[in-house]
């Protein structure tokens, strides 16, 4: 990239979720090229939306309230096309009896409860009485039915905590996937539209930087998961199976699930039903 100009503002979720699409930045030599700011999902969309950055991931209940102002990156994406594995619902009784039931939303995400509440309202015709707290899943499971969680918590529910305390553990992506017969998508990377008028050219360089990246860590995902196991919780086996359960694409499959998503849950969630999503064309 030209560095004589100032560096693309770029967001970067610290997530294990989007380890594949930064960790052949650095490889590529193009991390360099980046004014990188590492952040919460939350906070980054909410710097992305206010301007301070030009580009970056957003989660998609968020990126459904300001789509007129975001333009997507196609071809990358954190989703999935079935189980997630760290996006579930983990309940003590069937999904069907919590009507009335308490429920805890870990407050880490938005989309992922978004999408728990459409299911369970849709699909199991409940009405929790939910609340939000710190995700605690063994505090949770004292106050709560069930509980909404998401990330390293949710990994941890499905392969430890789960079975070990004899709860059932609900994947959303399954549950999704089950229901609509489609894939879903939890982020999408955007750029700012006045940002991409500006540094049209900027803007398609950061996008194929990240593009190459991805590609790189899928060719040597084993190695990806071999690091990144020195300083997680998870061993490599469990995180080069997660790194392969993730689906990081976005192509017409997922563009029919976000305007899916949005159809089913705008109404209730505060974002258009109808929401025209834009591409970044090449």
């Amino acid at each position: 990239m030209d560095n004589s100009r100032i560096r693309p503002r770029v967001g970067h979720i610290q997530f294990l979720n989007c380890l594949p699409l930064y960790w052949g930045l650095a490889r590529t030599g193009t991390l360099l090229d980046f004014d990188l700011t590492k952040d919460t999902p939350e906070k980054l969309s909410e710097r992305l939306v206010r301007g301070d950055l030009d580009i970056g991931p957003i989660p998609v209940a968020e990126f459904l309230k300001n789509a007129d102002d975001l333009v997507v990156f196609p071809d990358i994406a954190v989703g999935c096309d079935g189980p997630v594995m760290s996006c579930v619902i983990v309940s003590q009784v069937p999904l069907d009896r919590l009507d009335g039931a308490r429920v805890a939303l870990g407050s880490t995400s938005r989309t992922s409860v978004r999408l728990a509440r459409l299911l369970l309202a849709e699909r199991y015709g409940v009405q929790p009485d939910y609340y939000t707290c710190p995700p605690d899943l063994s505090v949770m499971m004292q106050e709560a039915d069930a509980a909404v969680i998401i990330g390293d918590a949710a990994l941890r529910a499905n392969l430890h905590d789960g079975p070990r305390y004899g709860l059932d553990v609900h994947d959303l992506g399954s549950l999704w996937k089950e229901w609509t017969g489609l894939p879903f998508v939890f982020a999408v990377w955007a750029a700012r539209r006045d940002y991409l008028e500006r540094e049209p050219e900027l803007t398609r360089q950061v996008h194929q930087a990240f593009l190459s990246s991805l590609e790189l860590s899928r060719q040597e995902v084993a190695k990806v998961a071999e690091q990144a196991a020195r300083w997680e919780e998870f061993d490599e086996q469990v995180l080069e199976r997660y790194f392969t359960t993730l689906d990081f694409h976005f192509g017409a499959p997922q563009l029919a699930a976000v305007e899916e998503f949005a159809r089913l849950a705008g109404p209730a969630a505060g974002f258009p039903s109808d929401v025209r999503v834009e591409l970044l064309r090449p």
